[in-house]
């Protein structure tokens, strides 16, 4: 195997035995075969696109085979082959619709397209051929690789807006033919940089697609104190990131007696009206994805995962069956709860059967965090955060959106959050916020330090709040704001984030606490020459420039 999509990926370089996110070598390279049978699908309904045939299957089966190969999302070795299968009788399928249509197929392209692929069998025995390390060139290799991880974080974003019925066949359109234009050897460092920043561009429009359909579904978020304790009931608790099960499992337990709390990325739940009226929605039990393994064990009742952040369990979990997916994630042991029926819901009645027979659980801390400070809140506190920069009570603003992670250089950004001037305010997304949400940062007149927006496709609302302030301050650049970019990443939707602010032309954005294994010299060169984008350093030299 050879892995190297996440910031804590061995020795900075690259996973080769095992990952360090627990993948094995056989699971790793399935992934790669249906990522290798996704492009073969995106050559013909590239073309098939151009005699004006649109088919939803492949669509669907694409963004859904980018978000399970998502780090943390699906261990289940079965389930990709279950998927490379389904897509090669896909490809079959869409290049057969693309000759019905009249369509020619030139033969480099239909060589391209079926490589090595007939059967998951075939596949494996070729798979040195079809993985990362395929592309010789270092940094051909790594740009094509950021484009797919960034295509992996859009699709992420892309699917959950689906779950709620919004869609925009551009987005298809476009993750189809950047998968394609990864295979082509024609294209130059320059084309594949101009390629970055276009995924950058279709990042900016599914972060806002998703945002339309989450407002839309559930009304916009508004400022909220979220219970950290417990209630004396058993519980489900609900991790990972997408709404529409949520409020499937809100509906389901009414009556029941079970209360709901959320965990990690799903702790911006809190902040939607539309689930505030139900009342065993308790609040949000412990913290970042990388703690569940203790978190887990005293929770008692069932955990269910609705996308990315599972962390394998321990051989001796006790709550191993107690833990059940849906969705793109997976794991070998782990029950999966079927896809919903049109119009319908998920079926979750096995969970709450299972947590009626648990106790409740154990409380871990008590008290209570604010968040809730999305655009459409933020900006009707704008009157009071420009008087606060007018005056000079706010001097900066720091955007440390981002991805949490287990290893201990994630401590400085406790450490950078604890020594920010306190004429300074915080602006996150995403599950890096636990790494200074339940500090005692204080206020600024009124105004809470740490400004929370919700999940890490929610930083599409600290862009939103940029362009107002931008547009309120009657400035010409976006960079001439007093907001600083102190980004911490270790996934696939944080590289979408990063691209996203790349093609807007946000600038000297950091990035941490290691860059990325896939950023060559070259390519981190152009990245640095282009948008002055850098690693962190130390907590004290990296405050005192950023002042600066």
């Amino acid at each position: 195997m050879f892995c190297y999509q996440c910031q804590e990926t061995a020795k900075g370089t690259g996973c080769t035995v095992r990952g360090v996110c627990g993948k094995t070598d056989d699971l790793a390279n399935m992934q790669d075969l249906l990522i290798f049978v996704l492009k073969g699908i995106s050559i013909y309904s590239t073309k098939a696109r151009e005699l004006g045939i649109e088919n939803a299957k492949v669509n669907k089966f694409i963004y859904e085979g980018l978000f399970m190969t998502i780090t943390n999302a699906n261990f289940d070795k079965e389930r990709f082959i279950e998927s490379v299968r389904e897509g090669l009788k896909l490809r079959e399928e869409i290049k057969n619709e693309l000759i019905k249509a009249g369509g020619t197929i030139p033969e480099d392209l239909h060589e391209s397209a079926t490589w090595y692929g007939t059967s998951v069998e075939e596949f494996e025995a070729k798979n040195t051929s079809i993985g990362v390390l395929a592309t010789e060139d270092e940094d051909i290799r790594g740009l094509r690789e950021l484009v797919i991880y960034g295509l992996k974080g859009l699709s992420a974003y892309t699917e959950h807006a689906f779950n709620l019925g919004f869609e925009d066949v551009s987005l298809y359109a476009f993750m189809q033919k950047a998968l394609v234009e990864t295979t082509n050897d024609a294209l130059s460092a320059d084309d594949l940089v101009a390629l970055v920043l276009e995924t950058g561009k279709f990042g900016v429009d599914a972060m806002a697609l998703l945002d339309k359909a989450n407002t839309t579904a559930y009304g916009n978020p508004e400022i909220t104190k979220v219970n950290i304790g417990v209630s004396d009931k058993p519980g489900i608790l609900i991790s990972g990131h997408d709404l529409r099960d949520m409020e499937d499992l809100l509906e389901q337990t009414q009556g029941t007696g079970i209360d709901v709390y959320t965990h990690g990325e799903m702790l911006p739940a809190n902040y939607y009206p539309a689930f505030k009226k139900f009342k065993n929605f308790i609040g949000n039990y412990g913290n970042a994805w990388w703690k569940q393994k203790e978190e887990f064990e005293t929770f008692n009742g069932p955990i269910l995962f609705t996308t990315n952040c599972i962390v394998p369990p321990k051989k001796n979990a006790s709550y191993s069956d107690r833990v059940f997916t849906t969705g793109t994630s997976g794991f070998p042991g782990f029950k999966h709860i079927p896809e919903r029926t049109e119009g319908g819901q998920k079926d979750f009645s096995e969970i709450i059967e299972m947590a009626k027979k648990c106790k409740p659980p154990v409380e871990i801390e008590k008290g209570e965090i604010i968040g809730g400070f999305a655009h459409n809140q933020v900006i009707q506190l704008a009157d009071k955060i420009v008087d606060a920069v007018k005056t000079g009570a706010i001097k900066k603003f720091f955007v440390m959106a981002g991805c949490d992670g287990r290893m201990k250089s994630r401590e400085y950004y406790t450490e950078f959050a604890q020594k920010l001037p306190h004429d300074t305010v915080i602006l996150t997304a995403g599950c890096a916020k636990y790494r200074y949400n339940k500090l005692k940062l204080g206020d600024i007149n009124g105004i809470p330090r740490v400004l929370d927006a919700g999940q890490c496709n929610d930083s599409y609302s600290l862009v939103v709040i940029a362009l107002k302030l931008k547009e309120v301050f009657e400035l010409n650049d976006i960079n001439e704001l007093p907001i600083k970019y102190n980004i911490a990443w270790y996934e696939q939707k944080a590289v979408i984030i990063l691209l996203a602010l790349l093609y807007l032309g946000v600038k000297d954005i950091h990035t941490g606490p290691t860059l990325p294994a896939f950023f060559t010299p070259n390519i981190l060169k152009v990245l640095q020459d282009k948008f002055g984008l850098a690693t962190i350093g130390t907590v004290d030299d990296d405050i005192k420039m950023f002042m600066n």
